[in-house]
């Protein structure tokens, strides 16, 4: 029979309940009989032990928070009782653990696209992509155009990808912008890309062009729309061409470790860290021990773990890297005169999860227990392979584009409450509990929620995962892609004149 609640770590003084307990239910942990004192929701904690003021809270073996009142065993753990153990700054020292090493695992067959230039593809799509948000609906005029003439059947899509920005930009964003447009133009998952500008904004076409990495000229072509006789004509001749070359690329045998992946959670619950969280970190520790790149991001959602990646760092050049980008993150907050702890969200905290450390604890449980092999910059791209982190916010579209950017082919996104949502590299949503999966079959791709919900192992939940991330890798679609939602996010910090 399965239990209703689950002690993550021997050192906790609390546990979570894995579904709605009544008051009066009586648990037994390590031979004490925990009265519950009130009704508790799934995925909330309880107090295993009462703990005076001031007194810290426990969770995954780490501190979470600390009482701000006393709290009696049994008794609810949640945001009225206790607060976080965090303060804006804190002085970061190079302690090094061993890490350890883990046998590689059998890797799994796939069918991807291999590129001129040596890099694979999941998929092989036609994109538009505007240099400035003015020409979005020239891009989406062109690409309706283009397909009422075309049977694009051969390639696995066509796709405009809107945004905002690219002109009124100054300094940083300006800059940020252009290069997360950049790599976005030389992304492998993308077959043919047109790059279509206005011609009077800030990002202009040609410093835009010869600014590109290293690729492929027969898979991209570039209009300025104020400079075409007939920029819808034009803008079909051009997709036309970069389509001739591309649909004759076909699947060909690889590897699941050659894929790289994003690794991202949202409308996280109580069930989060115990679930679909730890699920990719057992799946990264897989990817790293066979060659594979995976990469962790939403940096304010490390906040309160941090030190436990500091930790993993490869060497103290790494562990440099990562204290600069959290304390970089926690400038930001401080520059606008914000508090760097608010966090968890009214969804979070209505899943249960109490403090930022609550919530930091349970989200980096996706980077598993690897070694952290280096520090990526937002809008800049993976160099090395083994679990990465990324310089990115924790805002679900950002972060998604910031991973897809750095030349993540797929995201894997955790999420209790569920999302819609898609970027412009496919998008697997990955339940952190069953009534979700039930509830939201058009959103949700794999139920991580079988751990708890039915007799199942997190090994034989991870072969499961395994067997079915094979299938979207190879062409099947996710769920953002069947729905055709993919959307474009760029992190603006600036003045907009």
């Amino acid at each position: 029979m399965m239990k209703s609640w689950i002690q993550i770590n021997r050192k906790d003084n609390v546990i979570i309940a894995l579904e709605s307990m009544k008051a009066g239910t009586q648990v037994t942990v390590a031979d004490t009989t925990v009265t519950l004192r009130q009704d508790i929701a799934k995925g909330h904690k309880i107090a295993i032990k009462a703990a005076n003021i001031n007194e810290p809270l426990v969770k995954y073996g780490e501190h979470f928070a600390h009482a701000t009142m006393p709290i009696q065993q049994g008794e609810w753990v949640h945001s009225h009782n206790v607060k976080t153990n965090l303060s804006d700054t804190i002085e970061y020292r190079y302690q090094p653990e061993p890490i350890q090493t883990l046998e590689p695992v059998s890797d799994f067959d796939v069918e991807i696209y291999r590129r001129k230039d040596g890099q694979i593809a999941t998929r092989n799509e036609l994109w538009i992509i505007p240099t400035v948000g003015c020409v979005n609906g020239t891009a989406q005029l062109i690409a309706k155009e283009f397909l009422a003439s075309h049977d694009v059947s051969s390639i696995d899509g066509v796709h405009v990808f809107p945004h905002q920005f690219g002109c009124s930009q100054l300094g940083d964003d300006h800059e940020m912008t252009k290069a997360l447009l950049q790599s976005m133009a030389t992304h492998p998952n993308a077959g043919g890309v047109l790059v279509i500008g206005l011609g009077c904004e800030n990002n202009q076409i040609e410093p835009f062009a010869d600014g590109l990495d290293e690729h492929d000229p027969d898979r991209i072509r570039f209009m300025v729309a104020q400079s075409a006789a007939d920029e819808i004509a034009e803008g079909v001749a051009l997709l036309t061409e970069l389509f001739d070359t591309m649909k004759h690329d076909q699947r060909k045998p690889g590897k699941l470790s050659e894929v790289k992946f994003g690794l991202e959670c949202g409308g996280s619950d109580g069930l989060s860290g115990i679930t679909a969280n730890p699920l990719l970190g057992l799946f990264s520790n897989f990817m790293v021990t066979n060659g594979g790149t995976t990469v962790l991001t939403e940096v304010p959602e490390m906040f309160g773990a941090e030190t436990i990646l500091m930790q993993r760092a490869k060497d103290e050049a790494v562990f440099d890297k990562i204290v600069d980008m959290v304390n970089g993150f926690k400038a930001y907050y401080l520059d606008y005169n914000l508090p760097v702890y608010e966090n968890p969200s009214p969804g979070n905290k209505a899943g249960g999860i109490t403090t930022l450390e609550d919530k930091s604890l349970g989200c980096i449980q996706k980077a598993g227990s690897s070694q952290v092999i280096d520090v990526i910059n937002y809008a800049k791209k993976l160099q090395k392979p083994g679990l990465n982190l990324l310089n990115a916010p924790g805002n679900d579209a950002i972060a998604t584009s910031a991973l897809a950017a750095a030349g993540c082919h797929m995201v894997l996104f955790t999420t209790g409450r569920g999302t819609p949502y898609g970027g412009f590299v496919p998008t697997m949503k990955i339940s952190t509990n069953s009534d979700l999966a039930t509830r939201k079959p058009r959103w949700i791709d794999f139920d991580a929620g079988q751990l708890v919900s039915s007799n199942i192992s997190m090994q034989a939940l991870l072969m499961m995962f395994l067997e079915r991330l094979a299938t979207l890798v190879s062409g099947q679609k996710t769920k953002n892609e069947i729905n055709n939602i993919r959307e474009l996010a760029i992190w603006k910090n600036g003045v907009t004149l």
